[in-house]
């Protein structure tokens, strides 16, 4: 009986791959807006008082973090799961029509708590809880989506042929469970409307507010064990796991060192877990656990780089592959990206650092150079090395992709570098003080010095959109042009399939 090559069925892939690029616009876009919004706070009323209640900054800020986090990030998780869960299991999820159901039914409900989100934080409806705004009907939605991406995973994992899991889905099934375990405790709260008032009336509140079930400094404790380890289940272990397949497979090289994966996957899940306190610097959360997470901080920067490393070294002696190679060129500067956000954020955790750091722009620069630089160019290679296998077709435009890189590159640069400038130049001038221990400047002076720096910020902003939107279109022409054979695609190229 001849062996035919299995094929792999990309349904879900290729929906969760299109929310991926939405979600990417309308985050990006929102982004931008704010970046303006801020150089230029006139922008905040440009639609006057009627609807300047819905585009001000404080509505959209919200939207912005969110669209990028459970949107264009999640969105990208979950396409480039149901790709290489397949490939790496070799097992298609055809052959189970359980999991067919199970993959689109995630789909749709995902797209349904997206669509409630996006009114909701529109109307003003919100806990105030960063990254974790939703009020309890959408955090139960949240979860029920949640448990069923879980059932569809590890229904693949149950049904594989390929015995030894790949390091690739290690990270997928911590992403899952670090994720699920995050949202369950940090959204615990108390719906108002069973709640009882002072004077003894039940029933208060809107139906759908709730109040959180931790008070004072255990709330902020657990939302930001929460929150810094929302960074590291969604940013950073998920793309750990697509860069582990994604750059072997596009270079033709195998991973440097498989027992270093190994190692920097288990440093990842032990120290990064207690890192979150950091957040909490010169608060009122207790001093032995501020410095707590300072420590964890610094030691977290080895599994990080060994990671970084692993994959940087998996380029040895291959380097002419990043000059000839856009889509190499956008992973291996994601990693340096990578190692480069994951010194920075110790350093900024480092107290005597912190306290300059603390509450200024460069805290924001940070987060955009992990973000845009790793997390947003390691997903859009990731669909850039899916597009002609899932749909069948050349990649529209490799030259398109090539400025898409540069324009991109400048963008993010732009971005952390004013936002470097602007948060030391804030710390400093916030601390400064004359013979009389007065403050030497007022708050409005720092504001009026960072005014160019906001608008390079924008400009950044701009710059990065403006790329994102050629990656959509050049996807876009990818789908739409003539189909071929995968053997030819692998023929096309020297990286193979």
């Amino acid at each position: 009986m001849e062996n035919r090559p299995l094929e792999y069925d990309y349904t879900i892939a290729k929906m969760f791959m299109l929310t991926t690029i939405a979600f990417g616009i309308v985050g990006m876009l929102i982004g931008v807006i704010l970046a303006f919004q801020l150089a230029f706070p006139g922008l905040n009323l440009i639609l006057g008082d009627g609807l300047a209640e819905y585009t001000n900054f404080s509505r959209l800020r919200p939207l912005h973090t969110d669209a990028v986090i459970f949107g264009f990030t999640l969105s990208g998780v979950f396409a480039t799961w149901y790709y290489v869960g397949q490939r790496v299991l070799k097992v298609s999820m055809a052959e189970s029509k359980l999991l067919m159901i199970l993959g689109k039914l995630h789909f749709w409900l995902y797209l349904a708590v997206v669509v409630a989100v996006i009114v909701s934080l529109f109307a003003g409806v919100t806990t105030s809880k960063e990254y974790a705004e939703f009020e309890w009907p959408i955090d139960v939605a949240v979860v029920v989506v949640w448990v069923i991406f879980g059932m569809s995973m590890f229904g693949l994992i149950g049904i594989r042929r390929e015995k030894s899991l790949y390091i690739s889905v290690w990270y997928y099934i911590a992403t899952f469970l670090g994720i699920a375990m995050l949202y369950l405790f940090n959204n615990m709260e108390i719906p108002t409307f069973l709640a009882t008032s002072p004077a003894g009336e039940s029933g208060i509140g809107s139906w759908y507010h709730s109040v959180s079930m931790y008070a004072g400094t255990n709330d902020a404790l657990v939302q930001w064990w929460y929150g810094h380890n929302a960074v590291a289940f969604g940013f950073t272990v998920p793309i750990v796991a697509m860069i582990y397949y994604f750059l072997p497979k596009e270079s033709g090289q195998a991973i440097y060192s498989y027992k270093l994966s190994l190692l920097s996957f288990w440093g990842l899940m032990f120290v990064y877990l207690w890192a979150g306190g950091h957040h909490l610097l010169y608060s009122t959360v207790p001093d032995w656990m501020q410095t707590m997470g300072s420590i964890f901080s610094v030691i977290l920067i080895l599994p990080s780089w060994g990671s970084a490393i692993n994959m940087l070294l998996t380029m040895k002696g291959e380097w002419q592959q990043v000059a000839a190679s856009p889509l190499i060129k956008f992973m291996v500067l994601g990693s340096t990206f990578y190692m480069f956000s994951t010194l920075e954020g110790p350093i900024q955790a480092i107290k005597s650092v912190n306290a300059i750091a603390h509450f200024t722009d460069w805290i924001v620069g940070h987060v955009h150079d992990g973000v845009l630089g790793w997390v947003g160019f390691m997903i859009m290679a990731a669909l850039y090395h899916m597009a002609p296998r899932v749909f069948k077709r050349e990649i529209y435009s490799k030259s398109l992709m090539a400025a898409q890189f540069w324009i991109q590159t400048l963008g993010v640069v732009l971005y952390f570098t004013s936002m470097w400038i602007a948060g030391i130049t804030q710390g400093m001038m916030w601390r400064a003080h004359d013979e009389f221990g007065n403050l030497a400047y007022s708050f409005i002076d720092t504001v009026t010095v960072l005014h160019p720096y906001y608008a390079i910020r924008g400009v950044g902003g701009l710059l990065y959109l403006v790329g994102f939107l050629m990656f959509a279109y050049n996807i876009y022409k990818t789908m739409s042009s003539r189909p071929v054979e995968e053997r030819e695609l692998q023929n096309a190229s020297p990286m193979g399939a």
